[in-house]
């Protein structure tokens, strides 16, 4: 397909009269722009799935049109447009005109013009949110909004996010380091009303307490040695979004008062200022502390924890959910993959290894423990030899991994009514160790 265009002059033409029928009839949505993102084609199905129409869209710059990248952080085009093109799929979420949240499919395709120049994209968008759901609500969902696993506690986190897309009641998430809260706090973002807005994470821990105050609320110019002009805050820059709160127990007491004041009326005052300044912003915050101990050591306010703990989520840790270990392993070797690495597996050894692992340091942990694997294997195969000493020394400690018997593998079928996802996850091992004893026994078992 061919496009005649002018990059002389900026003037972009493109002529789809020839398929235009067929294009709005497709279930998909189709949107195509140039190279300088303005949008030259919008059929029906795109028009129904976001809510505006071709009339509102032709022309205009696609991110004035929908408030930012419709592609969100897959955008090629927001630092010019890319001199070549390769197609490209992956899942998103989208936001309506209306503010609701949909679940998406895109794959976008290149296209040149008559002199065999890249002129600009289409893009096929296949509205998958039914089918996100059905999967979280018969349990067979490996992954949701960006976080990967399939473990029961694993999928009422991701129910729960969902459900949360229709408000915006405050969130405190609770989990040991490194089990991913940030990437649940981004998740609520992404999957709520306000996507289209800015999500802001702050690590309360990380920042100094004398610069507290001007990186959460901002200062005016001179409000201290080295306030050389206004500077806006954090909450300003989350306006319309997601602020993120990570490690909020690590808030000084006088911070706390502040925050609880923007909780109950969305208003503050910069460092040095005397104007008042209203937000709009959903606060999300986060802890690995007990913050009720907390509060009996008298470190944390009460009545600010009810403000923050309106939606409590907890995070479960690693070693309670080994069955998503696998998943997780395979999601950073698939990474390494889109980074164009030839990227070699692990043996059968190697990850009975990971799956007995405590993971003190859960995900995080993981992924240094697979990039660890990575950067020392030069073999199609990595083994237990590639893995951290700690790993191997835990392996060695515990002994060898569980072995499955006939009996107990019958029994988990049965209780799991022939389901064998459900069924590894009961007995504590992969999908895929399971289906390598099945396929190894002659039962009627392995036909369940």
């Amino acid at each position: 397909m061919s496009f005649p265009a002018d990059f002389a002059t900026g003037k972009f033409v493109v002529d789809l009269k020839n398929l235009e029928p067929l294009l709005d009839h497709l279930q998909e949505g189709v949107i195509g722009h140039d190279p300088y993102r303005r949008i030259f084609f919008f059929n029906r199905a795109a028009a129904a799935m976001t809510g505006f129409t071709a009339a509102e869209v032709l022309g205009r710059d696609c991110h004035e049109v929908f408030g930012g990248p419709l592609c969100g952080k897959q955008c090629s085009f927001c630092g010019g447009a890319p001199d070549s093109w390769t197609e490209l799929n992956y899942p998103l979420n989208i936001v309506t005109r209306k503010g609701e949240p949909k679940q998406v499919e895109m794959s976008v395709v290149g296209l040149k013009d008559a002199a065999g120049r890249f002129a600009g994209v289409l893009a096929a968008i296949k509205d998958i949110t039914s089918l996100v759901g059905l999967k979280l609500w018969t349990g067979e969902a490996t992954g949701f909004a960006g976080i990967v696993g399939r473990d029961p506690q694993m999928l009422q986190i991701f129910k729960q996010i969902s459900r949360l897309a229709g408000n915006g009641y405050p969130v405190l998430i609770t989990g040991e380091t490194g089990t991913g809260k940030e990437l649940v706090a981004a998740a609520i973002h992404s999957e709520s009303r306000r996507a289209r807005g800015p999500f802001v994470p702050v690590n309360c821990g990380a920042l100094p307490e004398g610069v507290v105050e001007s990186e959460l609320f901002g200062h005016v110019k001179g409000a201290f040695s080295g306030a050389l002009r206004d500077k806006k805050g954090r909450f300003e820059l989350a306006h319309g979004g997601t602020i993120f709160l990570d490690e909020v127990a690590e808030l000084p007491k006088n911070m706390q008062v502040k925050l609880l004041r923007v909780l109950e009326n969305g208003a503050f005052e910069r460092v040095g200022g005397e104007r008042t300044i209203t937000v709009d912003v959903r606060i999300i915050s986060a802890t690995n502390r007990d913050l009720k101990r907390e509060i009996e050591k008298r470190k944390f306010r009460r009545d600010l924890f009810y403000r923050l703990n309106v939606v409590p989520l907890q995070v479960p840790p690693l070693r309670e959910r080994q069955g998503d270990i696998p998943l997780l392993v395979d999601f950073f070797l698939q990474s390494a993959r889109k980074r164009g690495r030839q990227v070699p597996r692990f043996s059968p050894e190697a990850l009975a290894l990971l799956q007995r692992y405590p993971w003190p340091g859960n995900v995080r942990e993981l992924q240094n423990a697979v990039h660890y694997a990575l950067a020392r294997s030069d073999r199609e195969t990595m083994g237990p030899e590639e893995l951290p000493q700690e790993i191997r020394e835990e392996g060695a400690r515990r002994g060898p991994a569980r072995k499955l018997n006939l009996e107990a593998v019958a029994a988990a079928l049965r209780q799991c009514g022939g389901n064998k996802a459900k069924a590894a996850r009961l007995l504590g091992v992969g999908r895929a160790t399971l289906y390598r004893f099945l396929m190894s026994q002659e039962t009627p078992m392995s036909h369940g």
